[in-house]
């Protein structure tokens, strides 16, 4: 199974080292693959080798999460068999919707951007360094998913790249510099899950906006697929479908999928309902399924 490849970027934040955090994300994403076919789970499971985590938190934040803070939630994650009528609650309370529309007005009226709440602005600050490219930042985390692409790419080998959250950004902007600085050949599936890719704050700044036509969008992603959970603010506008249609247009993506409805993400820690972690969106049969038709494409 060397030329099936499943590569995961993670979104922002610190991390448990690279090996731990690997197996636990690993191990959700087989039980949503379970979830949505069991058959395939199986098959899959016996090849750990082709899964892969691109660790950029730690040269971007330099220390590490306590593995340990994570694993009892997990495994209560991995014992709930889908979303309680709690959750589903807590995925649609006031105080969500509340600050969706919020936040969807500051992301067309920048200039409200400085009123947000605190958590907010904290992650407007933590990613501008990405984004400038501070110290070189957003260059040196792409080379490390560039690292991994690049012979996969040259061989046509399939891979799924699976983005969550700050992840998508930086797995967009990859392939973009692959598709228009290198002129790399070879194309891969590109899953999304809990993006900001759909928020004009985010495609102000990604790279290749400035420019039109193909040039404008990476040319290198043969299915993209976007899964948002009801709640999550980060997945702001949670369809990109109109977004992104004009490559649809242009003929450089054979389709864009979204599952932005009745989707949800039940993980709870001791802070309450998380819909954004990624363990809980792997764990979604929806994502599962997506990871499954993967499988069996080629």
């Amino acid at each position: 199974m060397s030329n099936r490849h499943i590569i995961f970027v993670p979104g922002k934040s610190t991390k448990p080292p690279e090996n731990v955090h690997g197996q636990q994300l690993w191990r959700v994403l087989l039980e949503g693959v379970r979830r949505a076919d069991k058959t395939v789970a199986d098959e899959i499971e016996k090849h750990r080798e082709i899964f892969s985590l691109v660790a950029w938190n730690y040269i971007y934040y330099h220390k590490s999460r306590d593995i340990s803070l994570d694993l009892p939630w997990i495994d209560a994650l991995i014992k709930k068999n889908g979303p309680t009528q709690h959750d589903i609650n807590g995925a649609h309370d006031w105080n969500r919707k509340l600050s969706r529309v919020i936040h969807t007005l500051a992301d067309h009226f920048p200039f409200l951007i400085q009123w947000l709440p605190d958590p907010t602005c904290q992650t407007i600050h933590e990613t501008s360094r990405y984004f400038k490219n501070k110290r070189n930042i957003g260059y040196e985390i792409r080379a490390l998913l560039k690292n991994k692409l690049r012979p996969m790419l040259e061989k046509d080998e399939s891979v799924l790249i699976i983005a969550h959250s700050m992840g998508s950004v930086i797995a967009y902007d990859t392939l973009w510099e692959l598709s228009h600085e290198e002129h790399r050949p070879g194309k891969v599936d590109l899953l999304c899950i809990g993006s900001p890719l759909g928020a004009k704050f985010v495609q102000r700044r990604l790279l290749g906006h400035k420019h039109t036509g193909n040039m404008r969008f990476p040319t290198n992603i043969r299915r993209w697929t976007n899964v948002s959970a009801e709640g999550d603010i980060t997945a702001l506008d949670s369809c990109f479908g109109d977004d992104f249609s004009e490559m649809l247009t242009l003929n450089i993506v054979d389709s864009i999928n979204d599952h932005c409805n009745n989707v949800y993400n039940y993980y709870r820690d001791k802070q309450g309902l998380n819909v954004h972690r990624s363990y809980g969106y792997l764990i979604n049969p929806v994502v599962g399924k997506v990871i499954s038709d993967w499988w069996q494409s080629r």
